[in-house]
């Protein structure tokens, strides 16, 4: 049997006074750990003595954020009934009574910019019944005997005794020694007759935090090295082993649990240092504000975890130096006095003190922070006027102009709906030709003509105005008389537009009046009454000048004959425009339209249409169908009588018409056959006007020869047809236009060719290139073609090889190998009369050089191929003058040598 003894010590007495436990907030467990981003621990527990209530802080989840910049959100998988700050801090969502069975949710940690995602469990228990008397005597621990194996003995299983006693270890933190402090010693009865080692395992022996128990392998007795702080671990979890000198286990093991008592080594700490609420103003006594809340690191079981609030200063005093109180236990704020009013104290300040050891202000540790409680703004205060009466003035007939400025006072907070102002006309505007709209900045009120006024129908406006907020008044609170005013709106007379009446002014009358005739008096009226003005008119738009207007009475004559054919005239009408000026300050016009609608008379004869048509010789199987045109409308128009005239003779001889119905009729040949030609029809047309009217109308008939289809041929369409007389003037223009050009264009080259001429005679001395051109002027190639091989260009049957030529022997198109001629060298400065003397040296010097052309005759480059019926050039020889030779021959070669025949056959010229 293995027994644990415990020493007694002189701390008993303190330990059984804090083992009092009594309404407790949280106890959380936890492990040191390296640094890790993420929760150090997996699971959080925490052992609640009571209900939750809304609001209580159950733990604080630490969040190990190595780097520092990581930006954490914190979310509980049960958001309704436990939330997460950004402290860490765990806290009730809601009043709720923790059942006796365990309570588990999750609490999730998600980094804001990376979406990276942790999470850990937090674990709720009850506690145990709390003891009524926290001092108590150390009781004998219990023996703890485990089952022996089963062994049979006469037939029966026997069982053994018990192995084990455990006692209880519980043990202070902040122990100042002196260590290593003995704690309890653990003996098998086994060692009577076995030599036995004993060790201990677990965090705080061999695992971390390890080194803190250590056990006497001899004795059992096991120690403490160092004060234990139970804020960071609560509870060690170890394990007894014993076992005999060759390690072989004797005794099973057994669990050890050590408890670490708290003391009161820490103060209360507020999740916030400035807390921040708001109240309505005028709120009643008993209004809840805010809730403060603090933590403790304490044991929150026993009094040193156990905070009380009070508040320890208000500021300031008025109206009431307590206006407000706070729950000790809950730290829940409301109001206790009446009074608030945020026109005289906007906030108010106070100073907040939690306490533990259940407030006890010898022996409790405490801390303080600031709430700030704003008085926020209710509509208490109805705006008012600053006048009772306000005025302003307005000219007639202008809009969107304010009149007045309506200023009202207002105590309530500026720029919110308790203050903004809203106002509204209860009398005196029936038609609605004012508006009010208020000035977001100021507050005031802006009365705006929103419709014309007419001076002479109202000279002034008396409005009464109300002004209220944008939001109710409080309840009790009534708008005051000066809620209301008065504005005296006074209308100014101006200088308005004449207006003509009726505007379009319509008048009819027949077309063809002569000039000077009264159609009509068109006059406007002045609406200033109360003005004495002369309106005088004028013309302003009269498209073809028929009408002039009196200046003062306003009487409209006519100047030219109305014709209601003329362009001017659109369906009959005719409009003009007229213009009224005033001699106010300043001067005032108006316009107005007369329109005239011109009746038609018969005033225009029938002309015949087409005025052109073709037939043929014979009278089958063609005829020309023609109509009349008529200016005039019915009844002055069709239907049309169509007639021959007697005069000459041959018109009714040559030619019958027929009627075929009001505005058609049929011409015809009234002959076998009428010679090809253009012949001009006299008809006679005469409409139904009354009286009628007649006109005889030329029709140009093109009579021409005809196909089997009764159509014209081509040529005799042309010919018939025929150019007009501008036609033919313009294009004899054309073609004289075309030959002045090109007449202008060879003058301008035969003179272009006289100046390059003369430029060269009289260019000057030290430009002269002369001797340039007779060492470039070759028939050979130029710079660029010095080095081809001009025997490739030769004839193949006479081309032989460099390597069997004979020395000396050259072909006459080949250049001779000479020493380079010597030319003669115009002098620097020369006079005129050399000019011929130089030219006369340079020809000879030429004549006489055996290395001038045509050593690359006009053969190598005009080769025909084998069998060419043109002799070779080549045997061409340069000589003083040319003239003994006889190139007539050349005209015989065909058109390629023609121009050079032209060069050397053509004689003199």
């Amino acid at each position: 049997m293995c027994r644990i003894a415990g020493a007694p010590w002189t701390l008993l007495p303190l330990l059984a006074l804090l083992a009092a436990l009594h309404q407790a907030p949280i106890q959380a467990t936890g492990e040191i750990t390296l640094c890790k981003t993420g929760f150090p621990e997996d699971v959080y527990s925490a052992v609640l003595s009571r209900g939750v209530h809304e609001g209580q802080p159950l733990l604080n989840v630490n969040f190990s954020n190595c780097n520092g910049k990581r930006k954490v959100q914190y979310e509980s998988s049960e958001p309704g009934d436990f939330k997460v700050d950004e402290d860490g801090v765990v806290y009730a969502a809601r009043n709720f009574p923790l059942a006796t069975e365990h309570a588990k949710f999750l609490i999730y940690a998600q980094d804001k910019e990376t979406q990276e995602k942790w999470q850990m469990a937090v674990k709720l228990s009850l506690n145990p019944t709390i003891m009524d008397n926290p001092v108590k005597e150390p009781q004998e621990i219990e023996e703890i005997v485990f089952p022996r194996q089963l062994s049979n003995h006469n037939g029966y299983l026997q069982r053994q005794k018990r192995d084990w006693v455990i006692p209880p270890i519980n043990l202070p933190e902040n122990s100042r020694g002196p260590f290593p402090q003995e704690l309890v010693r653990i003996r098998s009865d086994r060692d009577k007759n076995l030599s036995l080692r004993y060790s201990v395992t677990g965090p705080g022996a061999d695992q971390p935090p390890t080194g803190i128990f250590i056990i006497n392998p001899i004795s059992g007795q096991l120690s403490v090295t160092k004060p234990l702080d139970r804020e960071q671990i609560a509870r060690f979890h170890l394990r007894a082993h014993a076992v005999d000198i060759n390690g072989n286990q004797v005794e099973n093991p057994i669990d050890i649990v050590i408890n670490v008592i708290d003391m009161n080594d820490n103060r209360p700490e507020f999740l916030h240092q400035v807390w921040n609420g708001t109240v309505p103003e005028g709120s009643k006594p008993g209004t809840y504000v805010m809730t403060v809340t603090a933590i403790d690191a304490d044991d929150p079981n026993t009094l040193n975890g156990m905070l009380r609030y009070r508040i320890l200063s208000q500021a300031p005093s008025s109206s009431s130096p307590n206006m407000f109180t706070i729950n000790n236990e809950t730290g829940d704020i409301i109001t206790v006095a009446a009074g608030l009013d945020r026109e005289k104290v906007q906030q108010y300040t106070l100073i907040i003190q939690a306490t533990d050891m259940e407030g006890n202000p010898t022996y409790g540790l405490s801390n303080t922070a600031t709430a700030v409680i704003t008085i926020t703004d209710v509509n208490d205060n109805p705006p008012e006027f600053t006048a009772m009466t306000f005025y302003g003035e307005v000219p007639e007939n202008r809009v969107d102009i304010i009149v007045a400025n309506l200023t009202v006072t207002d105590k309530d907070q500026p720029h919110t709906p308790a203050w903004n102002a809203v106002y509204r006309i209860t009398g005196g505007d029936p038609t609605g030709r004012f508006i009010i709209q208020t000035d977001p900045n100021s507050n005031d009120g802006l009365v705006t003509v929103a419709k014309p006024i007419d001076f002479e129908t109202n000279r002034m406006f008396v409005l009464t105005v109300a002004a209220e907020n944008q939001v109710p008044l409080a309840k009790g609170i009534q708008h005051p008389p000066q809620s209301t005013a008065t504005v005296s709106v006074t209308v100014i007379d101006v200088n308005e537009n004449p207006y003509f009446t009726p505007n379009p002014k319509l008048v009819r009358h027949e077309e063809g009046l002569r000039a000077g005739t009264m159609l009509t008096t068109f006059t406007a009226q002045d609406p200033d009454r109360y003005m004495q003005q002369n309106i005088r008119y004028t013309k302003l738009y009269d498209p073809a000048n028929w009408l002039k207007i009196d200046p003062v009475n306003g009487q409209i004559t006519t100047i030219a004959v109305l014709d209601r054919e003329s362009p001017n005239v659109k369906n009959n009408m005719y409009n003009a425009t007229f213009l009224a000026s005033d001699n106010g300050i300043p001067p005032m016009s108006g316009t107005g339209t007369l329109q005239i609608y011109l009746l038609d008379i018969n005033d225009n004869a029938p002309q015949v249409l087409p005025q052109e048509a073709e037939t043929c010789e014979t009278p089958d199987p063609n005829s020309i169908n023609i109509t009349a045109l008529d200016y005039d409308i019915d009844p002055n128009a069709g239907p049309f009588a169509f007639d021959l005239p007697l005069s000459p003779p041959s018109i009714k001889r040559n030619w019958t018409i027929t009627r075929l119905n009001g505005d058609f009729a049929q011409l015809n040949l009234k002959i076998k056959f009428l010679e090809a030609g253009i012949y001009e029809v006299p008809i006679i047309i005469t409409d139904s006007g009354n009286p009628p009217k007649s006109n005889t109308s030329v029709l140009r008939v093109k009579v021409c020869q005809c196909d089997s289809n009764g159509d014209c041929t081509d040529v005799d369409r042309i010919v018939g047809a025929g150019l007009g007389t501008g036609a033919i003037i313009a294009i004899l223009l054309c073609i004289i236009i075309l030959l002045i050009l090109v007449l202008m264009f060879v003058v301008w080259m035969k003179r272009r060719d006289k100046e390059r001429q003369a430029k060269q005679l009289l260019i000057d001395p030290e430009d002269d290139v002369r001797d340039n051109i007779l060492k470039y002027d070759e028939e050979g190639g130029g710079e660029e073609d010095q080095d081809y091989d001009l025997s490739q260009l030769q004839q193949p049957d006479t081309v032989e090889p460099d390597a069997i030529k004979p020395v000396g022997i050259r072909r006459l198109d080949e250049r001779p190998i000479h020493a380079e001629p010597q030319y003669p060298v115009r002098s620097a400065a020369p006079h005129p009369g050399d000019i011929g003397d130089f030219i006369n040296e340079g020809l000879k010097a030429a004549d006489n050089d055996p290395t001038a052309p045509p050593y690359d005759s006009l053969l190598v480059f005009d080769y025909e191929g084998s069998g060419s019926t043109a002799g070779s050039l080549s045997s061409l020889n340069s000589s003083s003058s040319g003239g003994e030779q006889d190139y007539d021959y050349l005209n015989d070669w065909g058109p390629r040598f023609k121009k050079l025949a032209d060069m050397y056959g053509g004689g003199d010229d």
